[in-house]
């Protein structure tokens, strides 16, 4: 097998790859309003009660119709997994290996396919779901290649008399919950990890991205991975989530999402079950409240300018890794803001499917919130530097918001807002531009631009964060390059996408052999 190599990103101003993007969307559109089962065991079952995905930047289009799961199915789908992993443990980590190769192989045959779905499910322009469906394959082909060098087991010190070896197995039958803004990709980095690690799965895709789920169960399926190793289950989080945690027979959960439901999560599975033979394994990702310091002492004030305005708007600023609060130092603090406020004002903001730098955020709930916190921005002090209302449109259209002058402490500088708001904060130097960054009560990206090393290094050393960028952006983190995971209240730091990250899904077994005198 070859050295793992990130998968490029598609060029879209090259006129062969816009037109077969474009062809790609003709495509998908015709396709849209159909309806998709929930899958337990490999029996596709069709329910009267359905999930009805909405496009969000044309709320009259339905992406698709799909199937939603009541308590009952949800029981079923925990004991199927669970009763298949004491076959699928037995498969040899070479030949699940080749699953994910394989499916990394069809969505690679599918890309721009599989990124048009996106573009109309989750608002994402072409760029945004471009990049999600390359980093979904890296998960594939990195976690294919990662568990052949666990397979290997660890070497041991050799002690005279016995025969000893340390081996890694599976967990058993778990719960995977994604989130809506990575679909693909955290979906895909998500199961292919516990999968291909001799874990059986209970997928509960988020009710935002059904529709896109789907289409890995579709090339799951077509890769030929067993039926039940993962089951499809649809559904609201209330009537099933809670009964998926719970039930004695999950031995794991593995969840990237908000910091609320993360509590939650970890709450339930910490309280033991009757019948219940293990302590569950909780791995949770829950957001960021992400700040980037801005000192002084700059090669280029416009070059940290385009790194904010990039990290702060990108996909509408719904990442976890997305810039929310940019702390600059006072003696540039006016420069800084006008440079911001002329990048933010070049924006275009539009429909996911024509391609803009903004376009919709997921759902009326998220934009009602979006817009609440602009305004509590405002009654707490903070000025309007750029944008600050709903945009045009028959979606849910927010202008990218800038709001100058937050103190540290308040609301839209302290709380996750999961949206296009950026809050611009006054230090006094680099150093208070530090203490400012750590004083929320997440810990996921940040970054800091300074031509200082020696103010760098300091950063590097006291800004606690799970991912630290130095004079880039704070977003873009990529397979293999860039583990990622953060601290606090962000999660339990999992570092997806990195070396230690399988671990998460495997216990250590030691055997001791001790040999008999001949």
């Amino acid at each position: 097998m070859k050295p793992f190599k990130n998968e490029p990103l598609t060029d879209f101003t090259k006129k062969k790859n816009f037109a077969k993007f474009k062809e790609a969307l003709e495509k998908v559109h015709a396709e849209l309003d159909k309806e998709y089962p929930l899958i337990i065991g490999g029996e596709k079952i069709f329910t009267e009660d359905k999930i009805a995905s909405v496009n969000p930047s044309n709320i009259s289009e339905i992406v698709g119709r799909v199937s939603k799961a009541n308590p009952e199915l949800a029981n079923r789908a925990v004991e199927t997994a669970y009763t298949k992993f004491s076959e699928w443990k037995q498969t040899p980590a070479k030949k699940r290996s080749k699953y994910l190769l394989e499916t990394a192989r069809l969505m690679r045959k599918r890309k721009f396919e599989l990124a048009a779905w996106m573009v109309y499910e989750t608002g994402k322009n072409w760029a945004e779901a471009d990049g999600d469906v390359a980093e979904a394959i890296d998960f594939l082909e990195f976690y294919a290649r990662e568990v052949l060098r666990y397979d290997k087991g660890v070497k041991l010190v050799k002690i005279k008399g016995e025969s000893n070896y340390q081996e890694y197995i599976p967990l058993g039958a778990g719960v995977v919950i994604p989130p809506w803004n990575f679909p693909l990709a955290i979906l895909t980095g998500m199961t292919s990890a516990a999968v291909v690690t001799g874990n059986t799965v209970v997928l509960k895709p988020s009710s935002d991205s059904p529709v896109i789920a789907s289409k890995l169960m579709e090339l799951l399926e077509e890769a030929g991975l067993p039926a039940g190793v993962v089951n499809f289950l649809p559904g609201s989080g209330g009537l099933i989530g809670d009964m998926l945690v719970s039930h004695p027979l999950t031995r794991f959960v593995s969840f990237t999402g908000s910091r609320e439901v993360g509590l939650h999560i970890n709450e339930l599975a910490a309280k033991t079950q009757q019948g219940q033979k293990w302590i569950k394994r909780v791995a949770a990702e829950m957001g960021g409240k992400d700040a980037i310091v801005i000192d002084d002492e700059l090669k280029s004030l416009e070059e940290a300018a385009a790194g904010v305005i990039t990290s702060a708007f990108g996909y509408q600023g719904q990442k976890c890794s997305a810039c929310s609060r940019v702390i600059v130092s006072e003696k540039i603090f006016d420069q800084f803001l006008d440079l911001l406020v002329d990048k933010a004002s070049a924006l275009k903001v539009g429909p996911a499917d024509e391609n803009p730098n903004v376009a919709s955020v997921i759902n009326k709930r998220s934009e009602d919130s979006i817009l609440n916190y602009i305004q509590k921005g405002v009654s707490e002090g903070g000025r309007i530097a750029f944008g600050g209302g709903k945009a045009q449109g028959n979606g849910y259209f927010i202008q990218p918001t800038i709001i100058a002058d937050v103190k540290p402490t308040g609301t839209i500088a302290q709380e996750e807002i999961f949206g296009p708001v950026l809050a611009v904060i006054k230090a006094k130097d680099f150093d208070e531009g530090l203490q400012i960054a750590n004083n929320t009560a997440y810990g996921l990206t940040g970054a800091a631009y300074s031509k200082s090393k020696k103010k760098l290094k300091k950063a590097a050393r006291e800004f606690f964060v799970g991912n630290l960028y130095l004079n880039r952006k704070c977003t873009g983190a990529m397979v293999g390059v860039h583990p990622f995971g953060g601290f606090n209240m962000s999660g339990t730091c999992s570092k997806a996408g990195g070396f230690d990250y399988l671990l998460l899904f495997m216990q250590t077994k030691v055997v001791a052999e001790k040999k008999f005198k001949k």
